[in-house]
């Protein structure tokens, strides 16, 4: 196996790949969609987007800066209230 098959099989290659605009308009419409969903679900689905988020940060967490860190840790506890507020309310 190559250097090259290696990065190919790669999921952050793959997000690389992405356009940025778009991964962010597919994440904003799936989670005003999980929003309307009933609670249970949609705090569940929530605790899914967050698991995914903490996934990629632990991945990207040495490149990034103080102030970037901060911002995507204040994201997820955000996405964590939001989600104990649908799953407790």
């Amino acid at each position: 196996m190559t250097p090259n098959d290696d990065r190919a099989n790669d999921p952050l290659a793959k997000l690389a790949k992405l356009h940025p605009t778009g991964v962010v308009f597919a994440t904003l419409a799936l989670f005003l969609g999980v929003l309307l969903l009933p609670d249970q679900v949609g705090g569940v689905l929530i605790l899914v987007i967050v698991a995914g988020l903490a996934w990629l940060l632990s991945r990207t967490w040495p490149v990034l800066t103080g102030q970037a860190r901060v911002l995507r840790l204040l994201v997820i506890a955000l996405l964590i209230a939001v989600a104990a507020v649908k799953l407790l309310g």
